[in-house]
Formats: structure tokens, sequence, C-alpha cells
């Protein structure tokens, strides 16, 4: 995937919101670049890679391999507000959140299990170029009370991959279903339609 930049004066980054473009950073332990990228067209780079894969970032004819490190968010728009690009070396393994998806549906759920996702992205330390997109668990094999764990992914990961995360962390399972006993619905309080004093004002 690939990303144009620009080099960042000292501008005030409202207007250079408000011209459709993001102020940013690109770094490393020789590097920082304050760069700025176009709102649309980080969005829909994000959007296809997010923060385990690689950007080149080109800014102004250098291309940078980078690693999306932080998004700040507008937390009322939801809009991205600033951009931490971590420039990689190509010799140096680096930390990713690599995310997990399930395939199959489990017996246990076709049976009236629940499914219980309980992480959906494994920590891993590898080199740029070996960073998987993603890691495929196929969870058609699990049955009630049966559960995958952060070991069961190893095998489905590159062979140079360092698993960061505790390999006996619960990734998913299938659980009984919800039984919800006779005391407990009827301790549910009826939805009440209308504001209180309606019915005495109704017979006046």
């Amino acid at each position: 995937m690939k990303l144009a930049a620009e080099k960042r004066g000292k501008g005030s980054v409202g207007q250079l919101r408000r011209s459709g473009r993001l102020p940013a950073v690109v770094y490393n332990k020789e590097l920082n670049l304050s760069v700025s990228v176009d709102a649309r067209a980080f969005d829909k780079a994000f959007r296809a890679v997010g923060v385990s894969s690689l950007i080149d970032l080109d800014v102004d004819g250098r291309t940078h391999s980078v690693l999306v490190k932080q998004v700040q968010m507008d937390k009322r728009r939801r809009e991205p507000m600033h951009i931490d690009f971590y420039a990689v070396s190509a010799d140096k393994p680096v930390t990713v959140h690599v995310p997990i998806e399930f395939a199959g549906t489990p017996v246990g759920v076709r049976a009236g299990g629940q499914l219980d996702v309980q992480r959906r992205e494994v920590n891993i330390s590898i080199l740029p170029r070996l960073i998987p997109n993603h890691v495929e668990v196929d969870v058609s094999h699990l049955e009630i009370g049966q559960s995958l764990h952060v070991s069961d992914l190893v095998a489905h990961l590159p062979s140079e991959a360092q698993v960061l995360d505790d390999l006996e962390l619960a990734i998913v399972a299938v659980v009984p279903p919800r039984v919800v006993s006779e005391d407990a619905a009827e301790a549910v309080e009826p939805e009440v339609v209308g504001k209180e004093g309606d019915e005495e004002s109704a017979g006046e």
C-alpha cells in the first residue's frame, strides 16, 4: 500500500485539517519528521492495512516503510486528528498486533451454544517483510465447553514469528446458552408507556 506525504512546517494544524490534510509524524530512533497526509487517502490506506501491515510512505520523493503506530481521534466526531508512523528497518524485528480471523461455525454453536471471542489479535515480534495480514484459525470443531488458546495460533504464524502474549491465554470459547431463571424473569419490571399521572389525567 502506498501513501504520499508532505513535509510540514510550523503552520496551524487547524488550517491544515480544514484543507483536508492530517498532521503526522514519521519516527524511529534515528528519524523524526513532521509531515501531513491527505485525509481521504489515509482513510483508504488505513482501512486496507490497519496497524499490522506496511505502508510505503512517500515523503517528497523518499520512500519510508512504515507502520501506523497510533491514530489520535476526535472523540466527538470519531475522525482522525493526528497519526504516528513508525519507520521500520528491513533487518530489525518489529512488534505488531496481528488480527485473528475465525473460520467456520462451531459444532457447539449448532447445538445451541454461544461463541465467546475473548481476543481478536495476537502480539508478535517479526521482521517487517514477514508480517502477516492476519492469522486464521478454524473453530468449526469446537464443542460446548471447549476453547482455543494463543498456543493454538503458533502453527498458523510464520515460523520466524515470536509470540509475545501468554500462550495459555484463551482467544475463543464455546459457552453454554444463557438460561434466565423464572425468579429473574419475574423480577424484571414491565415497560411503562407514558408519563406518571397520565392515567389520572385521562379520567378527569
